[in-house]
């Protein structure tokens, strides 16, 4: 029950994106057609799983018994850089269309503040191997929705009659708003 909890809890009631605010950049800027938010999405959610538990593995393993959590924050953005790494190069051999639709977004999720943020809460969390990973894949997961559900809604808004001064950007901070304020609607489940 207790990872059905740390699941939930990260998908929905402490979305990374809609309710603590990180990973922002990514999510307006991938966040235009849904294949590329999906893609988007799947990537960021690998780059968390793989880093929770080597940032996990690093921290508890030689970080702490070495006397070294003051280098906790450049290990763990060497562990997602590298695992960036790895997904660049995956999807440049298997999939052209969305390494190209990614663009600098892709390179992006090193410095994508949700997943060092993510790696950090689960550290000072104290959570087990398995508990990190399952806030990984839950973190993963609900940043994928909040990219999914603010391209669908991009998408239609192009058939949309949005006022002058508000279309782009403008209308797409309203949404982002009202989705953030729907996803604070979860706080107290869990």
């Amino acid at each position: 029950m207790e990872l059905f909890l740390i699941f939930i809890g990260a998908v929905f009631v402490n979305n990374f994106v809609l309710v603590r605010f990180l990973g922002i950049c990514p999510f307006m800027g991938v966040s235009k057609q849904t294949e590329t938010a999906l893609g988007m999405g799947a990537a960021t959610t690998f780059v968390m799983v793989v880093t929770a538990a080597l940032t996990w593995l690093l921290q508890w393993y030689v970080l702490e018994p070495f006397g070294l959590p003051f280098l906790q924050t450049p290990v763990f953005i060497l562990v997602i850089a590298s695992m960036v790494q790895l997904v660049e190069m995956f999807l440049h051999k298997t999939s052209p269309g969305l390494y190209r639709a990614l663009g600098i977004y892709l390179p992006l999720i090193t410095t994508n503040c949700a997943v060092l943020g993510f790696s950090l809460i689960a550290v000072q969390g104290a959570y087990s191997f398995i508990q990190s990973l399952i806030f990984g894949l839950g973190a993963g997961i609900g940043f994928t929705i909040a990219l999914m559900l603010m391209a669908g809604i991009r998408e239609e808004l192009r058939f949309a009659d949005v006022p002058k001064p508000l279309a782009g950007t403008g209308i797409a901070f309203i949404i982002a708003g009202l989705l953030s304020l729907a996803f604070s609607g979860f706080a107290g489940l869990v």
